[in-house]
Formats: C-alpha cells, sequence, structure tokens
C-alpha cells in the first residue's frame, strides 16, 4: 500500500494556498517599495549600488561628507521658508536654483576622492552662505550626484531640465570635475537645453560646448604660462614627455598633444617620451608603474621632464626617480606640470624630502596658487571674502563632534575648494544682475518683496545672457572690470568670442617652484601670467 499517496485537494486547502500566496506577493511588493525609497530618496534612483539623481535635501554620499551635506540641506530648508513661511513679519524672498553636478562617492579609482569632494562641496557651500547673505534673490545649491565615476548623468540632466521652470526657477549648473566624454556628453546635453553650466576645474580644450563655461585654464593657457617661465629658465633644452596612457582620459591625452605642439621641437619631446597607466578609471592592467619611465629619463640626462597626467600619480614617478640609481642626482631636474593648485599628495613631508635629496623640483601652472596668500598681507577683496566665509564654515563643522570633516592639513592647497567657490559666485553675480534688471533695479524690488508682491525672478536664458558679457573692457586706458568676476581665483571676465570659446578671460595663471628654493638661488621669475591677454596687449585688470 503506498503510505505517501497524494491526497486531493478541497476547497479548504485551496483557499489556504490562495491567502499564503496573496501575503507572500504583499510582503515582496512591501519589501521593494519600502526598501527603494528610503535608500535613495525623494529625486534619486539607483543605479547600481549608488543613488543618483537631484535633490535640495540630505543626499546618501560619502559618510565623511555626512555634515557638509546637512549643512547644506539646512540651508536649503531655510531659504525655502525665507519664501514660504518668513518669520517675525519678515517680508518673503525669493529664491532660484543652481545645481552642483558632481560625484558625492568615491573609491580607489574613481574620479574625486573623498577629500576633494569635501573641499569642493565646502567652496560651494560657503558661496552659498555668502551669496544668501546679500541682497537680491535667495539660492538654494541642489545637489546632483551622477555617478563615483559621473556615467550617469543622463537621468541627472532630465531632472535639471525639468526644473528650469518651477517656481523657484534652476538657473545654472556647476562642477563636472574632470574632462571626459561623460562630462562633455553631459554638458552638451545641458546645452541642448540651453542651461548654462559652469567647469570649475576643467582644463582639456576639448571640453567645449555651446552652454560651458569654464573658470580655469585650458591645457593651452597654462602651457602657454609654462612658456614664459621658461624663456626665463631654459635649462639644458633636453627634455622628456610622461604621459598616462589611459584611452578615456581626455585630461592627459589633451595635455600630452599640447606639450608636443608647445616645446614638442625645442625639448625634443617626439624622440623622448614615455606613458604609463594612471590610477583613475578601469583600463586593465597595473596602475602607476613609472619604473621604465624614470630609467628612461635617466638615461637621456634630460633636464626638464613635461608630465601629462593627473596629481595623484606624481608621487610615484618621483619615487621612482629618487631611487633610481643610473640618475645623476647631482644635476637639478624639474618636473613641469599643470594643476589646478598644489595638490596635497605631491608636497607631503616624505615626497618632499625626496624632492630635496635628488635634486628635483615641481614646476607648476596653476588656476590659484593659494600657498602665496600666507606671505600676502594685502590680499585682494576677492580672496579676503572667501577666506572669511570659508573659515567660519570650518569653524562651524570643526565644532560638530559627531561629524569629523576630511579636510586634511592643507584644505586650501588643491584649490577645488576655491574654483567652486568661484563658479557659484559667478552664476550669483549674473542671477543677481538679471535679477535687478527685470525688476527695474534693487530699490523697486526691494519695495515689492516688502509689500508680499512677488519680484519677477530671471531664468536659465537670463542668466546665460548676463554671463557672455561679464567681459574684460578696452579702454584708452588700459583695461575696465566694470561687469567681470573679482573672484577668490582672480579678477576675469567672460564672452561670447570664437576666439576665447568661454574660457575665462584675464584668468591669473601663477607658476610656482616646489619645494620652495633658498633665496640665493631663485630661478629668474616672469610676471604672473593672464589668459588671453594678448588681446587687451598685455593689460589686465
Amino acid at each position: 500500500m503506498n503510505r505517501f499517496r497524494t491526497r486531493a485537494w478541497g476547497p479548504a486547502d485551496k483557499a489556504v494556498v490562495l491567502a499564503v500566496g496573496v501575503v507572500l506577493l504583499a510582503a515582496v511588493a512591501f519589501v521593494v517599495v519600502r526598501l527603494l525609497p528610503e535608500r535613495c530618496g525623494d529625486g534619486l534612483e539607483a543605479a547600481g549600488k549608488e543613488c543618483v539623481g537631484v535633490t535640495a535635501g540630505v543626499l546618501p554620499g560619502d559618510p565623511e561628507l555626512e555634515g557638509l551635506i546637512r549643512g547644506v540641506a539646512d540651508e536649503n530648508a531655510r531659504v525655502e521658508r525665507s519664501w514660504t513661511q518668513p518669520e517675525n513679519g519678515q517680508p518673503r524672498i525669493p529664491y532660484v536654483r543652481v545645481a552642483l553636478m558632481m560625484p558625492f562617492t568615491s573609491d580607489a579609482s574613481s574620479t574625486m576622492s573623498t577629500e576633494q569632494i569635501a573641499r569642493a562641496l565646502a567652496g560651494a557651500h560657503a558661496a552659498q552662505l555668502r551669496a544668501n547673505a546679500q541682497a537680491g534673490p535667495r539660492y538654494q545649491l541642489l545637489l546632483a550626484h551622477n555617478g563615483r565615476n559621473m556615467e550617469h548623468w543622463e537621468p541627472v540632466v532630465a531632472r535639471l531640465a525639468g526644473m528650469v521652470d518651477d517656481e523657484a526657477p534652476l538657473v545654472g549648473v556647476f562642477g563636472m570635475p574632470s574632462s571626459t566624454p561623460d562630462t562633455l556628453a553631459a554638458a552638451e546635453a545641458l546645452s541642448e537645453h540651453r542651461i548654462p553650466a559652469i567647469g570649475p576645474i576643467l582644463t582639456s580644450t576639448t571640453m567645449e560646448a555651446g552652454y560651458l563655461f569654464k573658470t580655469s585654464p585650458s591645457n593651452r593657457l597654462y602651457a602657454e604660462a609654462l612658456r614664459e617661465y621658461l624663456a626665463e629658465n631654459p635649462g639644458n633644452g633636453t627634455g622628456f614627455l610622461v604621459s598616462d596612457r589611459r584611452e578615456l582620459d581626455s585630461y592627459s591625452a589633451d595635455l600630452r598633444d599640447v606639450f608636443l605642439a608647445r616645446f614638442g621641437k625645442e625639448y625634443g619631446l617626439k624622440q623622448r617620451q614615455a606613458s604609463y597607466l594612471g590610477l583613475t578609471g578601469e583600463d586593465e592592467g597595473v596602475p602607476q608603474r613609472f619604473s621604465d619611465v624614470a630609467r628612461s629619463i635617466c638615461l637621456t640626462r634630460a633636464d626638464t621632464v613635461f608630465f601629462a597626467g593627473r596629481d595623484h600619480d606624481l608621487p610615484h614617478l618621483v619615487d621612482r626617480l629618487a631611487s633610481e640609481p643610473s640618475c645623476d642626482h647631482g644635476k637639478p631636474t624639474r618636473i613641469l606640470k599643470v594643476g589646478i593648485g598644489m595638490d596635497p599628495e605631491t608636497t607631503t613631508a616624505e615626497i618632499t624630502e625626496q624632492l630635496r635629496d635628488a635634486g628635483i623640483t615641481l614646476v607648476n601652472a596653476a588656476s590659484v596658487d593659494t600657498r602665496s596668500w600666507t606671505a600676502d598681507k594685502q590680499l585682494p577683496a576677492g580672496p579676503r571674502g572667501f577666506l572669511k566665509q570659508f573659515d567660519k564654515l570650518r569653524e562651524k563643522l570643526r565644532n560638530d563632534p559627531a561629524h569629523e570633516q576630511p579636510w586634511g592639513n592643507k584644505p586650501l592647497d588643491d584649490g577645488y575648494a576655491v574654483m567652486y567657490y568661484d563658479a557659484f559666485t559667478v552664476l550669483s553675480q549674473a542671477t543677481g544682475r538679471a535679477y535687478d534688471d527685470i525688476n527695474g533695479g534693487r530699490k523697486e524690488t526691494e519695495e515689492a518683496a516688502g509689500k508680499n508682491g512677488a519680484p519677477a525672478l530671471p531664468r536659465h536664458a537670463d542668466v546665460y545672457n548676463t554671463m557672455v558679457n561679464m567681459t574684460i573692457l578696452g579702454t584708452r586706458s588700459g583695461t575696465s572690470c566694470v561687469n567681470c568676476v573679482r573672484g577668490a581665483s582672480g579678477t576675469f571676465g567672460f564672452d561670447e568670442s570664437p576666439d576665447t570659446r568661454k574660457w575665462a578671460v584675464c584668468k591669473p595663471v601663477p607658476v610656482s617652484e616646489y619645494p620652495e628654493p633658498d633665496s640665493d638661488a631663485r630661478t629668474g621669475a616672469a610676471g604672473v601670467y593672464r589668459s588671453y591677454e594678448e588681446i587687451f596687449d598685455g593689460s589686465c585688470p
């Protein structure tokens, strides 16, 4: 007899199974619906292991950034309340939105380190706080996370494009920290929507789109500053080109081409060059191998090395050169590089000792040289205003025991905080000027707000039209800065000329040496080069 014979199911059995199935389906649906919103939040969506999108609230970024991100969210909420629920009978103050589009997470090979993200975000937030303390509209700083490698830009741009006609309109975007194909595609997509965008630290000459402005000099302009340096300090004429060969790194490839075009013949770079695999990116192979490169440099007795790579790779080249037995460390060697500032990774105590012992000097053409500020007691208004606001923000966060900030001991050296501060300042300055023009002047605007009226807010097109007229003007007595930007990184302007292609005009490009030579061993120093200064016969304000 079959003891395990299947019994026929009755109506009660079927009802139980049906009930269990319904409960299980409901549980699964609950988990899916419940977990995803909690994980990403309003305005964000899952993309792999990240949450990408746009928010005025708290973004799930690297844990070390929590204090900064919450500070931005709190200020955004205060700005909204000043319009919807002003306190103590205060007039309603209208506001606009500016988006910071960049990664807010990182790993070992991603575009930005957590420390770089923190410094950039701090600079942007400091500019937001300063703008919101002045007359005119207030500003929300939207955090637009496009992925640690910036590949998830499409849903971000789609969300931003949908905000330009809101009651509190999006008027501009800035961020986009790396010269990559994804960055260019995002800038082109924003341009299709006619949204002005600023790349605070973009330098590759390939980074050009219709509505994309750049506050840093291009690689070609950096090279021009280095050319002026080399005119005073030519060396022995034997050069060597070192370049990162990662396929998708437009920055390094463009800088290599610029160095070859500008210095190839004079320093023999076509016959003396080598490449390496940089850390950033996902190319196969072990990165930062410089043994063969160092031996080749020493073999050729080159005293002027042109480095077309990223700063986080440079310490590994210095280490190999300093330990290479075939090198004659009794003779000086210069490594010419470009950068937003002087990255702290290249000036650690260990690297500094290696540079001194091996007779190596880093020659850096930069967007800003904050290291020189400590020696200058008469800083212009732009850097002074930045330092005041940035120090105030740092002190506030330092007093928050729950959130240790990854500033490092050189938070300004790499220039990220300064350049992101300036990028926001450009957008807020253009917005404020358009706001006053549209509403007939500041007095009329304040009167309308005092009567609980609603002053007209500028839109993204108005901001763009203002930005292209933030020009340096030539006059009979020289040049004038009437509508231009007096930023923390210097005085500069923008125009629509096909010659400048929305790169900053008259932007200072300081060249510095590290380690700094002794006073009796200083090399000849030319004046600070200003971008496109030839347009004004070398005279910039």
